[in-house]
């Protein structure tokens, strides 16, 4: 059982860098973790929080393993937690 959080290196709002926050064992663990370290629920996507760099820091005080981001999918994808978006199907041409 292990949160899991990736470097600061997606650009996003505010101008700030931001990372993902992930579980290797359950979303109740993810959200438990989230909770603790007060990122908003708004902040949760599909299978990880977006978080930005001013909490990277404390994410990890608070135990969360850095890793890279590539070893934070491997480890989602490994633990049935990814949850890719969806493709829109595409429209059958009525002509």
């Amino acid at each position: 059982m292990t949160v899991l959080i990736d470097p600061p290196h997606w650009p996003g709002p505010r101008g700030l860098m931001w990372s993902h926050l992930v579980s290797d064992h359950s979303l109740a663990e993810l959200h438990a973790f989230a909770g603790l370290l007060g990122v908003p629920v708004r902040a949760f996507d599909r299978d990880h929080y977006d978080v930005p760099e001013t909490v990277h820091a404390r994410a990890v005080e608070l135990g969360a393993q850095a890793v890279s981001s590539r070893e934070l999918l491997r480890r989602l994808v490994a633990a049935g937690l990814r949850h890719r978006k969806r493709r829109p199907r595409p429209t059958p041409d009525p002509s």
